[in-house]
């Protein structure tokens, strides 16, 4: 091991994700080995202002990384909203000689360590986000299992939708994107999804309800909506489709359950990878930069060209999946 390199600190802000654990012990055990003291921030950018920054060591995330949530704890903070804040926390990294910061969030995490960034401290992102909103990466630490808790879950509402021949409106999380309504739409099978980067609320409203009715009249026993949190509303929706169709409807808002549980294999290896590849780039001498996954391969990308790019639901999956959860007669009215 190489000693002497520099202070490497190490935080999760934002919504938590499973996964985020994995992707902290990566990167204290990679920094350590190769020559770095490592420390962890407690409870996101509220925690510098507070100096909550421990040193840490290989055992210190001893046993860690098969458990959701984030063990150095996240929280909002209102002070590092303001640019005083902010530059208060950049004085607190240089005070502590602390030379670059690993942030572990989302996109609002990812945009106050680039406001950071302009105070003088190096800032090295990680995507910690079971929302999949991030444009420049492929994938984000969380997604993977978040999506198969609420499949099993749906699964499980499916079971007793039919047992009361009722439809059901589940609700998933994903305030400003779809992701994870899309993959359990694909994945649970529902007979359709509601999205709010294509939702138009009376057209869909009325077609969703014609293709109910069809479906009964074909003889379905029960359905399963899909319904992403950004279009919100599951129970009043609920009440809705039983009023216009006479089937029981019942809704179900899955929260933050979604959030919780252990963290699947490929969200320990994703996370232990980007970790231990953050290491990497500090040991290169980069700054400023966000790694992420893109053609299944881990990679690093300029903070300030990252925020350029923008991300939309794949037009191929939204396809797919309207095609085998629908009836050819959907658009009928």
């Amino acid at each position: 091991m190489i000693e002497g390199k520099g202070k490497i600190a190490v935080l999760t802000s934002g919504g938590d994700a499973p996964g985020m654990n994995a992707a902290i012990r990566a990167v204290v055990r990679t920094g350590i080995t190769k020559g770095y003291e490592v420390y962890g921030v407690r409870r996101g950018y509220n925690g510098i202002l507070n100096k909550e920054i421990e040193l840490m060591t290989f055992q210190d995330v001893s046993e860690k990384l098969q458990h959701g949530g984030t063990f150095l704890f996240t929280a909002r903070s209102a002070e590092f909203n303001e640019d005083a804040g902010k530059q208060k926390a950049a004085a607190i990294c240089k005070e502590l000689g602390i030379d670059t910061l690993v942030v572990i969030g989302g996109d609002g995490s990812f945009k106050g360590a680039r406001d950071l960034s302009k105070y003088g401290v190096n800032i090295i992102g990680i995507p910690g986000t079971i929302d999949l909103d991030i444009a420049y990466t492929d994938y984000t630490i969380g997604f993977d299992t978040a999506v198969n808790t609420a499949m099993e879950a749906i699964d499980r509402l499916r079971e007793t939708s039919n047992s009361h021949e009722r439809c059901s409106v589940v609700e998933v999380m994903g305030r400003s994107a779809g992701y994870i309504a899309l993959w359990c739409g694909i994945a649970n099978g529902a007979e359709a999804i509601l999205l709010q980067e294509k939702f138009d609320s009376e057209t869909d409203y009325d077609r969703l309800i014609h293709l109910i009715r069809k479906n009964r009249e074909a003889g379905m026993t029960h359905q399963v909506i899909i319904n992403a949190e950004g279009v919100g509303h599951s129970n009043s929706l609920a009440k809705r489709i039983e009023e216009a169709t006479g089937i029981e409807t019942r809704a179900t808002i899955l929260g933050h359950l979604q959030r919780g549980g252990s963290p699947t294999a490929r969200d320990r290896v994703y996370a232990s990878i980007m970790g231990a590849y953050a290491v990497d780039i500090i040991d290169q001498g980069k700054k400023n930069r966000l790694v992420g996954y893109k053609d299944d391969k881990v990679y690093d990308i300029d903070v300030d060209e990252a925020f350029q790019m923008q991300k939309s639901i794949d037009e191929y999956q939204y396809e797919v999946a309207h095609i085998l959860g629908t009836r050819s007669d959907y658009k009928e009215q």
